[in-house]
């Protein structure tokens, strides 16, 4: 009775009558007019139309007045944003306390748009002001070195998730590229334990199936795997078999579907498939524990022609450092084509009312999942 009285609400907020709309339509319509809480749990708020060597050092995030307008429109309340050492020359520490630093001084210049996420709260909070939440994550925790106290650095630094390994190997365990496949080592323990301790969520994308599996299980708190997809329909490295969904899921935990090639093998993926991935995961670990974590940024390319050619370049250099996994081609953009842009997110609402999905289990999946999972982790 709620869920009709929302959607008859929604249709009156349109100016129609309940008479003359489809149970169909009113899903549909339902997600745009209430403002649902939107989280992205792996995402960026860069505009990918400005060429980095156009930008300052104060601008090499990407971040300008349209990247923080089109996140606004989104009515994006939050989004994880990596941060620090993922691969490359730089040494790890050095680069993850840097670009924390660079953040805190973003936050700050841009208050007026961006809240730092603490707490589950300033999540609500973000959404009420109409301002963007930013998550400081990593994607990779080679950063900690030998010593685990720095978990408790960064936590105190306002880090709020870390990704165990990138798709190569690091002293925690092995990446999805990594073919022996080794679980969490004796340091990795430490390191979970120690996230567990400063509430910091633990992130097992990118990760090997058998640390994924070691690290659900050794944690003492819910986990979430942020960006991934459904190795049952797509066998690739970067997407999760179903028992490592689950798992994740019976943890009480959180699984986020992303915007990317790895959705399909051999040819660009479409939205379709992204309602599959996101379906199948449904299905596998239950609608309180899936969401949506697009790996890409809020702003559309403009110029793809252009752009394209951005992209073969950093395939190139991606397959010359070893990190490139199965399924990045320089021919397939890593975005959806038919659902980029600010309006992305409830597109794929209307997509998902399209399919029979009500419209609480939507609202989930666009970010209360998320919510609850990071109400339970950092209060």
């Amino acid at each position: 009775m709620t869920q009709r009285r929302r959607f008859l609400q929604g249709a009156a907020a349109l100016g129609l009558g309940a008479a003359c709309l489809s149970p169909q339509a009113l899903a549909e319509g339902a997600a745009r007019t209430r403002r649902p809480l939107i989280i992205d749990a792996l995402a960026g708020i860069a505009n990918p139309n400005r060429p980095q060597a156009e930008l300052d050092d104060r601008e090499k995030s990407g971040v300008d007045a349209r990247s923080l307008a089109d996140a606004r429109q989104a009515g994006l309340a939050a989004f994880n944003m990596t941060i620090g050492y993922v691969f490359g020359k730089d040494e790890p520490y050095e680069r993850s306390v840097r670009d924390v630093a660079a953040w805190h001084e973003l936050l700050r210049v841009h208050g007026d748009a961006l809240l730092l996420v603490r707490q589950a709260n300033d999540i609500r909070r973000a959404h009420a002001e109409r301002r963007t939440g930013v998550i400081l994550g990593f994607q990779n925790a080679a950063m900690m070195g030998s010593d685990v106290r720095r978990v408790e650095t960064f936590a105190n630094l306002g880090v709020r998730v870390v990704q165990l390994t990138y798709n190569g190997s690091n002293q925690l365990g092995d990446g999805a590229m990594a073919a022996s496949n080794r679980g969490l080592t004796p340091f990795g323990r430490e390191v979970v334990q120690a996230l567990n301790r400063q509430r910091v969520l633990v992130d097992l994308s990118h990760s090997g199936e058998q640390i994924c599996l070691d690290a659900a299980a050794a944690s003492s708190q819910p986990i979430a795997i942020t960006h991934t997809g459904c190795r049952a329909l797509a066998d690739l490295p970067r997407n999760k078999s179903d028992r490592e969904l689950r798992m994740v899921a019976e943890k009480g935990g959180f699984v986020g579907i992303y915007f990317m090639p790895f959705l399909a093998i051999g040819r660009q993926p479409t939205a379709t498939d992204l309602v599959a991935h996101i379906e199948h995961a449904l299905k596998v670990c239950g609608e309180d524990h899936v969401g949506i974590g697009s790996d890409g940024n809020v702003s559309a390319i403009d110029d793809m022609p252009a752009y394209m050619r951005t992209l073969e370049l950093e395939i190139r250099k991606r397959r010359a450092a070893g990190i490139s996994a199965p399924g990045e081609r320089p021919d397939i953009v890593p975005f959806l084509p038919d659902l980029q842009g600010p309006d992305k997110y409830l597109r794929l609402a209307d997509m998902l009312a399209k399919r029979g999905h009500p419209a609480s289990r939507i609202e989930k999946v666009l970010g209360l999942n998320f919510l609850r999972l990071a109400g339970h982790i950092w209060g």
